[in-house]
């Protein structure tokens, strides 16, 4: 069984990829890097060919029919033969000083008495034309030990764990059911909010391991791309509305996490949908939070009291224009494109 999985969905990469893989090879035996090769129509299958071909037993290349982002993850799940799982987007990248002091890391623990779940490390957002690399920490949990939920610190509003920190146990993620839904962006946030009830163990390293690059004017993140694509981002929304009962996750802090996670996705529906400007999307502003009432009516009022979900849902014009602000004063803080 090799340690370490690394799932790269790949369409239409043959740009950018090579700079991710390349990455990813000095881990040597102890890994398996899967292209998944998303029906792409460029050099991406030619691409991950050659690699299987050079890097036998540790590369393969896997082709499907265009399922999007998420079917190309859930093959990645399916076909890992790593004790942990590691999805790296095709356009991203590693730091090589980082990724020895994870793989070293893993290969102790996975010979330990304790059973890890969950890895975290920092990401760095690459975002082009700007010199100051903003690092995502998770300052509030505890370094360099196996914890647990109990043991982690409070999660502040913007503090989130993405898919871009996470190394999940492989089993976790098939045993929790886990199943991306096709032809829909940022699958990314159900990826990380699904398996988090049947984490029971975490470890947090403190080294700026994967590096996001942001700045593509196609890239998923791009506010105009997002706008377009709103349907997907709602559904998405519905997804983790769906997923739990969250009154009933046992562990407080958990559940408090989970909370607030849902609520910045909700928020960002949200505000996207304000800021498209156009009255059918306000319509489907209203009506996202009608399902959300319907469904739960304690999660809307929670929501709703939140301080993201209350500055979403000001009243007028004059309300909107203060939830634009309250965007763009995100903006800075987060990094989106």
């Amino acid at each position: 069984m090799k340690l370490l999985t690394f799932a790269i969905p790949c369409y239409n990469s043959e740009a950018y990829m090579e700079k991710c893989i390349e990455s990813l090879l000095p881990g040597g035996d102890d890994v398996e890097i899967l292209i998944v090769d998303d029906g792409s129509h460029d050099r991406t299958a030619e691409i991950a060919d050659a690699y299987e071909k050079k890097y036998l037993g540790i590369i393969r290349a896997i082709h499907q029919e265009n399922g999007g982002h998420g079917e190309a993850v859930n093959t990645g799940i399916r076909n890992a033969t790593g004790l942990y799982f590691k999805v790296v987007d095709s356009d991203d990248w590693v730091d090589l000083d980082a990724y020895r002091k994870i793989l070293d890391k893993l290969r102790e623990i996975s010979g330990g008495d304790r059973v890890l779940d969950m890895f975290i490390a920092n990401y760095v957002y690459e975002k082009e034309g700007v010199k100051h690399k903003k690092v995502m920490r998770c300052s509030n949990l505890p370094k360099d030990r196996i914890f647990t939920w109990k043991e982690a610190g409070h999660f502040h509003k913007g503090q989130y764990i993405l898919m871009h920190s996470v190394i999940y146990r492989t089993k976790l993620l098939v045993e929790c059911g886990l199943e991306l839904p096709k032809h829909t962006f940022y699958v990314d946030n159900i990826y990380v909010y699904k398996p988090l009830p049947s984490v029971r163990t975490l470890y947090y390293m403190d080294v700026d391991f994967y590096r996001y690059f942001i700045g593509r004017d196609d890239q998923s993140v791009n506010e105009r791309v997002m706008i377009s694509r709103i349907d997907q981002q709602i559904r998405v929304n519905k997804i983790m509305v769906d997923a739990f009962d969250l009154w009933k996750i046992p562990n407080r802090k958990l559940r408090h996490y989970m909370f607030n996670y849902l609520e910045i996705i909700t928020v960002i529906s949200t505000i996207m949908l304000i800021r498209s400007g156009t009255e059918e999307n306000l319509e489907k502003k209203r009506e996202l939070w009608k399902y959300i009432k319907e469904k739960d009516i304690r999660l809307f009022h929670h929501l709703r009291a939140g301080i993201l979900g209350n500055t979403m849902n000001l009243p007028g014009k004059g309300g909107r224009k203060i939830s634009v602000a309250a965007y763009k004063l995100s903006q800075k803080v987060v990094g989106f494109n």
